[in-house]
C-alpha cells in the first residue's frame, strides 16, 4: 500500500517535470567521448553493456548504474539503485547515483525496453546532453530511439552508431 503510494505520488511529480524539461529540450552538437549507461539489473547481469559500449564507441569514459528491486540482503552498491534511493517526489538521495545523474555525459544510453518508472525518472533527471534509448518505453525521454531487443546488444549499437555518425556525434 505505501509503496503505491510512493509510485503515485512519483508518478505525479514524474509527468510534471517531464512537461517541464520537454519545453526547455535543447539538443547538443558536442562529439560523443563519455557515455552514462542506465539499465535493468535483470538484462546487465547477463550481458557485459559497458563492455560492448566501449568496444564500439571507444569513449574516453563510460559509466553504468543499473535498477534492481529492494531487497534489505543486498549490499550497498555503487552500481545499482532500487526504488528506496528516490524520495516520495521522485529525487534521488542516494549520494553516489546522484553523482552519477549529475555528471554531465555526452550520450546517456537507457539500455531497457520495458516501462520502469525509477528507470524511467533516472534517465528524465539525468544532465546528459543527448539521450538515447529502446523506442516504445516513453519518447519524450530520449533525443533519439532505436528499436531492439535488449540480448541483441551489437545490433542495437551499431544501429545507434549509425545514427550518431550522421547526426555527426561520433567519426566514423
Amino acid at each position: 500500500m505505501i509503496r503505491k503510494l510512493k509510485e503515485s505520488s512519483i508518478k505525479k511529480n514524474f509527468d510534471n517535470l517531464l512537461q517541464k524539461k520537454e519545453a526547455d529540450k535543447t539538443i547538443s552538437d558536442r562529439e560523443i567521448t563519455t557515455i552514462g549507461i542506465l539499465s535493468d539489473d535483470e538484462i546487465s547481469r547477463f550481458i557485459d553493456i559497458k563492455e560492448y559500449v566501449e568496444n564500439t564507441f571507444k569513449p574516453r569514459s563510460v559509466r553504468i548504474y543499473s535498477y534492481r528491486d529492494y531487497s534489505r540482503k543486498d549490499n550497498v552498491s555503487f552500481k545499482h539503485f532500487s526504488d528506496k534511493d528516490f524520495n516520495w517526489k521522485g529525487i534521488v538521495n542516494q549520494q553516489n547515483f546522484k553523482s552519477f545523474l549529475e555528471e554531465p555525459f555526452d550520450l546517456l544510453i537507457g539500455y531497457f525496453n520495458k516501462k520502469n518508472l525509477f528507470l524511467e525518472s533516472a534517465v528524465l533527471q539525468s544532465n546528459a546532453s543527448f539521450k538515447a534509448g529502446f523506442s516504445g518505453v516513453n519518447q519524450k525521454l530520449y533525443d533519439i530511439e532505436i528499436f531492439g531487443i535488449p540480448n541483441h546488444i551489437e545490433d542495437y549499437l551499431q544501429e545507434l552508431k549509425k545514427y550518431l555518425i550522421i547526426l555527426g556525434k561520433i567519426k566514423n
